[in-house]
């Protein structure tokens, strides 16, 4: 008899244990729709913060390069002084070549200005493009200097 009991006492507690482990069905889907929406959640905060770094990105990179196009400015300012104090004869070509630089430095702050956010992808294509001109106008100023203006 003590052996039935005990046999009974323990099928009823292996019972019980299962009855309150189980969860419903319904309480499987609320489950898994609060996961889904913790989930959702997450790709929400991952998408601003790489929104905010590509705004942050954009933003150096416009301060670095407004910070290279005044230099640039600067430079065709001291060119326009020295060709000034140049020879005739010369002066209309380095004008010329000066009015250029002007005008390509102007244009790249202009495009620079004027560039709308479109996604990370556009962003890199852009940089690049942006840095291969900035590049060429750098290496238009320094032959400039080398070969024009002693």
């Amino acid at each position: 008899m003590k052996n039935e009991i005990s046999i009974f006492t323990f099928a009823l507690f292996l019972a019980g244990t299962l009855l309150i482990s189980c969860q419903s069905s319904s309480e499987k889907v609320k489950s898994a729709q609060e996961n889904v929406q913790d989930a959702k959640m997450e790709v929400i905060d991952a998408q601003q913060e790489l929104n905010k770094a590509l705004q942050d990105s954009i933003q150096q990179f416009k301060t670095e390069t407004d910070l290279i196009i005044s230099a640039n400015e600067k430079t065709i300012a001291a060119f326009k002084l020295k060709i000034e104090k140049g020879n005739e004869a010369t002066k209309a070509n380095y004008e010329k070549a000066v009015a250029e630089l002007e005008q390509t430095n102007s244009e790249l702050k202009m495009k620079l200005g004027e560039y709308n956010e479109e996604g990370a992808d556009k962003w890199q294509e852009f940089k690049s493009e942006f840095k291969s001109d900035m590049d060429k106008l750098g290496k238009a100023l320094a032959d400039f200097t080398e070969d024009n203006v002693k």
